[in-house]
This record gives C-alpha cells, structure tokens and sequence, in this order.
C-alpha cells in the first residue's frame, strides 16, 4: 500500500486535526508523515517511540515503514548525520519510512488516554478534563471498589510494569487518569473537583505528588512507556484488521 494510505487509515481512527487542536490550545507536537522514502510499504512495524532497537526489529520483520507514538522528530533538525541524527539516518539508510500519531492518538476516541481507563477498570467516563471535537484528554470514571493494595497489584499485572511508584492506602473507587506526563495541578484540581480518591498518570515531579496526597489522594506512578503502550499496541491490531500488509509490534521492556 501507499504511505499516503496508511497515513488516511491511521487519520480515520485517530484524526491528525486532533493534534492541530491541541496545538491551538497552546501544545506541541509534530504529528504526521516523519519521513517518506518514496516506495510503497510493504510490512509495518509499530513501536511507542523511534530507537535503534525499534529499527533493528523492523529490518528482521522486512517492515519498511514505522509508525510510532512519540513523534519520530521532535524539534527542527539543521543537520542529517549519523552523529546528529542517527535514527533518523538509519532509517534513511533502510528505506523506513515513519508515520507519528502522538496528541491525536492520546486523545482520539478509543486512544491511548482511553484505553488507559480501561485498563484501570474504567467503562465510562464521568467528566474529561480536555473536550475536543472528537475526542478527550484525562478522565474521571469508577471503577469496582476494592483495597488500594489489590489495585495496585491488579494495575501491575496489567500493565506488565516493575516499575510503578503507589503513594496512599484509602479503598479505591473513583479515579482520575491521565496517560504520559499528564500530571499536574489543573489534573489533581480535576480529580477532586469530580470526586476521584485515586490518581494515575506518569511522569510526576515530586511537588505535585506531595499536593495530591496532601490533599487526600492516593497517586499511582505508572511508567510513561507502561501507561502508553498499553493503548498503542491496541491500535496496532486496529490497523492490522484493516490492511493486507504484515503488522508486527515491538516492545521496549526496559521501559516498562
């Protein structure tokens, strides 16, 4: 298939004027087609960010195109080198061409964010902190009401994670989550204005988990990579349904 058509697909279920919006909110991001080598895709590979390792396994599944979350450039590139830009001059060199679906993929409908409240046991959102067109961004829902300790443990469990911080030890039954580095002030005002006794997001500086536990919640850290991937790899098996193509996934577990 054409790049130009995986890149519709992946605009039919997470619209790329999601990311635009944000942008208009104040946001950044750099959502889109990355990198065009100019052939036809042939197999995809799906991984949460662009890395050797992700490159490496997408020339083992004879993928040459990437899609990932995180976008495959961030900021202007003055340079193309190995040096400077290795990963991007490695898939150059590999015919890879990339595809990022990142603010729009948090927050389209059955997105990362989404999923994210699933995973937690969550069905249905009570409030969302950010509305958008076709979409939201963190969320407030309830979940079956148990021990802080066996939400926690079943919150590992699913999200294959070693690596999660758990401050507070109040029974769990309404929670605020916030998929990637989502956690601050306006997301714990959030929670509590909406009822939540428990918050789960990543990336947290330490004065913002003093204020949310200082003011009666308990504060679940999962790993950025955790938190997202989870939903990411979801989408992957939207997209596999809906091409002809090999899809393949590839995880990172040392970020998990």
């Amino acid at each position: 298939m054409k790049l130009k058509e995986l890149y519709e697909l992946i605009d039919g279920f997470a619209p790329f004027a999601l990311s635009e919006e944000y942008i208009g909110r104040g946001a950044y991001d750099n959502s889109g087609i990355i990198l065009d080598c100019g052939k036809n895709v042939k197999g995809v590979l799906f991984s949460l960010d662009l890395s050797m390792r992700a490159i490496e396994a997408a020339k083992e599944a004879g993928a040459n195109c990437i899609v990932t979350h995180h976008p495959g450039i961030w900021e202007a590139v003055k340079q193309l080198n190995g040096a400077a830009s290795p990963k991007i001059t490695a898939c150059i060199q590999a015919g890879i061409s990339v595809i990022s679906a990142h603010l729009n993929l948090d927050a389209a409908e059955n997105g990362i964010d989404e999923w994210l409240m699933r995973g937690l046991g969550g069905e249905t959102p009570l409030a969302c902190m950010e509305e958008l067109s076709k979409g939201a961004y963190g969320r407030v829902y309830d979940v079956k009401e148990c021990s802080m300790k066996v939400f926690s443990e079943r919150t590992a469990q699913i999200f294959r994670t070693k690596k999660m911080l758990v401050y507070g030890n109040a029974p769990v039954k309404r929670v605020a989550s916030f998929c990637g580095g989502g956690f601050t002030y306006s997301a714990v005002d959030f929670a509590l204005s909406n009822g939540a006794d428990t918050l789960v997001s990543s990336d947290a500086k330490h004065h913002l988990i003093t204020e949310a536990v200082e003011r009666g919640l308990n504060v679940i850290l999962l790993t950025h990579y955790a938190a997202e991937n989870y939903g990411f790899s979801r989408f992957a098996d939207v997209v596999r349904r809906n091409v002809k193509i090999p899809v393949t996934t590839f995880a990172d577990d040392r970020y998990l």
